[in-house]
């Protein structure tokens, strides 16, 4: 069974679509919790093998670092509209991280018209991974299918629970579908809604109010 990280991950995958380009500037990335990657620019993400805490910390600050500066463009949850490359496919693996970085550093821009500025110097190399470790992590298109009924049945049995019931037989079933759930990167584990419900679930009631919250969000922007 997969042996999850007791971190509280962010919800903001729900949040409105950010206006990162055109006229808007880019937003500042709190990077502070994040180890530090040197100063010349790696060409492989520092933060997959990095460790569980390190790797959901990642996660956490890149969902908002991505929410902020790149889902106008590339769609909330990393599910491009079609006015931009769905990030989500590319490989979790240094060709991917190569292609990755590149545009982050240098932008885009096509025939004169700049479709993406250059993230260098505005938002730096530890926000650029912990923004790479997010879009990774997201679950291949249609991979909560199966487990969505037993989701939704997870999710209501949360809602019904009082302070001190014991939620522990849910967070390993959640644990338990968690690692079944495949990313379109090709990475191992998914940031799902089921892998953030898991770790929301141990603890007290708001904690248990925090992952039924994650898991109809989740459900929710599956459908």
């Amino acid at each position: 069974m997969l042996r999850l990280p007791i971190t509280v991950l962010g919800l903001s995958v729900a949040a409105g679509m950010a206006l990162a380009h055109g006229d808007v500037a880019p937003q500042p990335v709190d990077t502070d919790a994040l180890p530090d990657v040197g100063e010349e620019w790696l060409t492989e993400n520092p933060y997959r093998d990095a460790g569980p805490e390190v790797w959901a910390k990642a996660i956490e600050t890149g969902d908002s670092g991505y929410n902020q500066n790149c889902a106008r463009c590339h769609g909330l949850g990393v599910v491009s509209g079609g006015l931009a490359p769905d990030l989500r496919y590319l490989e979790a693996e240094e060709y991917g991280d190569e292609w990755f970085i590149e545009r982050f550093q240098t932008g885009y821009t096509q025939n004169g018209i700049t479709k993406m500025p250059a993230f260098r110097e505005l938002l730096g190399q530890k926000a650029a991974w912990a923004i790479r470790t997010y879009i990774e992590t997201r679950a291949d298109d249609g991979a909560l299918d199966e487990y969505s009924g037993r989701l939704k049945e997870i999710r209501d049995s949360l809602s019904r629970m009082s302070g001190g019931d014991d939620a522990s037989a849910l967070q390993a079933d959640l644990a338990e579908i968690a690692v079944e759930i495949e990313t379109a990167s090709g990475a191992p584990v998914a940031d799902s809604p089921a892998y953030r419900a898991a770790n929301l679930i141990l603890g007290d009631a708001p904690i248990a109010k925090a992952a039924t919250e994650a898991l109809a969000i989740g459900l929710s922007a599956a459908h």
